[in-house]
């Protein structure tokens, strides 16, 4: 008994270096905090996720569902369209630059907007998430 618990302590005290190897952190912490100020009217995901995209006759296309960033910027709205009660809905991922979004002070919320038909994002090609 004495013999497999000191063997086992012998595996433990050998695997810890290994162990330690792998808990080690690359890179470094930047040296200070940068901050930034923040305006009452920009724009939060928070109120773009969800927001109807309507087109240039004011019939809905879409609704932002998400937002994909890359390189500090964003990337692309991906765009839930089609379907009925999440039903037969498919996503696609836009250009930021297609869509133009827009407070609406007098009525106080956000727009979306852009010129395209329904039937032209439920043809263009399909977002699927990665696994």
């Amino acid at each position: 008994m004495k013999k497999i618990a000191l063997i086992t302590a012998s595996l433990a005290l050998l695997a810890s270096p290994v162990l330690a190897e792998e808990a080690k952190t690359v890179g470094t912490a930047p040296a200070e905090a940068k901050f930034s100020t923040v305006a009452p009217n920009e724009m939060f995901s928070s109120k773009l996720k969800g927001l109807n995209v309507y087109n240039q006759k004011d019939e809905s296309v879409g609704e932002i569902t998400d937002i994909a960033i890359k390189n500090n910027a964003v990337d692309a709205l991906i765009l839930s369209v089609g379907g009925f009660l999440g039903v037969g809905e498919h996503y696609v991922a836009v250009s930021p630059s297609s869509v133009n979004v827009r407070h609406d002070a007098k009525n106080d919320k956000w727009l979306a907007s852009m010129n395209t038909t329904k039937e032209a994002l439920k043809a263009a090609p399909e977002f699927k998430y990665p696994k």
